[in-house]
């Protein structure tokens, strides 16, 4: 293990990254998503990347900045929102996309991190989701056979974390965010604030820093609205 896991900013925690890689990115809609590691990982330059993500984010935010560069070869999704540009790369078939229901994105996420393989759900059966997968009845209701998911990299935005990895998430952060801490091979996080082993209460942890193997805290933060509606 390395000597810190506190990296002094998002390229060089992307150490490693390369073409072809899977790259599970956290964070609900624009909600918590890991901005700056999003923005390091284009610059990169890494092609033809897997990312599994709740969305894509938008044409000028988040993943969509990957889509942009087509560095993104496939999609595995819940959501298109309200990108334009992954809903043309899709259309026009130049981008691969796996979509799964929420709940079970979630799960498989959870279950790779688990070291779970495989596992049954009745969420998807006689639709398009479960075509070409293992149909198993139990107790006289057909399953479906999902697999788990695991990344080379996991890209993770928490509220608070202390340099040995331990975060805490707030709100609507908390969504898809801690199922991916635990899938990645490399755990990177970004945290709006870094603070000393010992700092956190410990019955606030939401993942232990066993999972994570590095760390930054995050220059700066957009938080953007999806759609803002007013009255």
């Amino acid at each position: 293990m390395a000597a810190t896991k506190v990296y002094k900013d998002a390229e060089s925690a992307l150490e490693g990254v390369k073409d072809g890689m899977t790259i599970l990115v956290g964070g609900f809609g624009l909600c918590g998503i890991p901005e700056n590691l999003i923005t390091a990982l284009r610059d990169t330059g890494a092609k033809n990347l897997t990312c599994v993500s709740n969305n894509a984010g938008v044409d000028d935010f988040g993943l969509g900045l990957l889509l942009h560069t087509r560095q993104i070869k496939k999609m595995v999704s819940s959501y298109v929102g309200e990108n334009k540009t992954f809903e043309k790369q899709y259309l026009s078939k130049e981008l691969e996309l796996e979509f799964a229901p929420q709940g079970t994105l979630a799960e498989r996420l959870r279950a790779g991190g688990a070291g779970i393989p495989a596992f049954y759900t009745p969420t998807g059966v006689g639709t398009l989701v479960a075509e070409g997968k293992e149909i198993r009845e139990f107790n006289g209701r057909p399953y479906v056979l999902e697999k788990g998911i695991t990344g080379d990299f996991a890209l993770v935005k928490a509220w608070k974390g202390d340099k040995f990895g331990n975060l805490i998430f707030r709100k609507t952060a908390r969504n898809f965010n801690p199922m991916i801490a635990t899938a990645g091979k490399i755990t990177v996080v970004e945290v709006e604030e870094l603070v000393e082993v010992g700092e956190l209460e410990p019955d606030q942890i939401h993942t232990p820093g066993v999972y994570v193997q590095r760390i930054i805290q995050g220059p700066s933060y957009e938080k953007r609205i999806e759609q803002r509606t007013t009255r």
